[in-house]
């Protein structure tokens, strides 16, 4: 028996069109029915409002980060004193600004298992990372640039909104459904070729850190870090100069790997304009001065 499906299913960003063809027994229908509902779930982003396909396994994908984040510590030189206190400092608050908010919107579930943990690592890379479950790298090769906490502000909460965001699962699930390894209860990374998704999602081995994220992901970061960041306490309207010390730094050189797969600095100044108005009501909520 030959069926063929051709699925779309639209929830405001979030678009999945399949087209399947499959040679089958009827009694294997029930089994394709459970893939076809999991490319159904579609999440929304409660600060952006951008929908997106997640239906891998949030624990499994957080319990492999782990891993990976230990490997890289393991393998990186983890630098202490002032500046290393600044990255704890800036990133435990926009940690609870986070927490804060999504309480008060009735999904402070949404951050219940994550395990947060803030590191400087000694590297020359201008690069900083969180992986799902809030387990955060920056490296000392983008101090230079970000110079203060504010600086600081602008990178780490671009990051942990990749993680909150839930990013990594949305790479994931799009990898999986593209090879066709969904099921209604998830993803299961413990499988081989699952385990290969998420390795080329989060390629991270020694201090090569390349996380691959997509051109849509990479300006809902840009605006949800905006705020969280503003959320935190920290002038949004330093994001405009750091991006400009940003774009200044690479220049006639390789473009840094914090800007590999990101919209260009000039480019992106636009978006951050748009989105100061919102930010600074965050900011003034926060205590500060506009």
């Amino acid at each position: 028996m030959q069926i063929c499906f051709r699925i779309i299913f639209w929830n405001g960003n979030c678009k999945v069109e399949l087209i399947i063809r499959i040679t089958m027994k009827i009694t294997h229908l029930l089994g394709i029915g459970a893939t076809v509902l999991s490319v159904a779930a579609c999440t929304t982003n409660p600060i952006t409002g951008r929908s997106s396909l997640q239906i891998a396994n949030n624990s499994e994908i957080e319990a492999m980060a782990l891993q990976q984040y230990k490997q890289t510590l393991n393998e990186s030189k983890i630098v202490t004193g002032s500046q290393a206190q600044s990255v704890k400092n800036v990133g435990n608050r926009i940690k609870n600004a986070a927490e804060k908010y999504y309480a008060s919107i009735g999904r402070g579930a949404d951050l219940a298992n994550y395990k947060w943990e803030f590191n400087l690592l000694q590297d020359s890379q201008v690069n900083a990372w969180c992986m799902p479950g809030g387990k955060v790298a920056v490296y000392s090769g983008i101090l230079p640039i970000t110079k203060d906490d504010t600086g600081l502000a602008v990178v780490m909460g671009h990051e942990v909104s990749h993680a909150l965001a839930g990013h990594g699962n949305e790479r994931i699930s799009q990898s999986m459904i593209a090879q066709g390894l969904g099921t209604a209860s998830g993803l299961a990374i413990k499988n081989e070729k699952t385990a290969a998704i998420f390795q080329s999602v989060y390629p991270i081995g020694s201090q090569v850190v390349l996380l691959k994220y997509g051109r849509n992901q990479e300006l809902e970061a840009d605006q949800m870090g905006l705020y969280l960041m503003s959320m935190a306490g920290y002038d949004p309207r330093q994001a405009i100069p750091f991006w400009n010390r940003m774009e200044a730094s690479s220049s006639g050189a390789r473009q840094p790997e914090f800007l590999s797969t990101h919209p260009s600095p000039g480019s992106r100044v636009g978006d951050i304009q748009k989105n100061l108005p919102k930010a600074l009501e965050y900011y003034r909520a926060a205590g500060g001065k506009v």
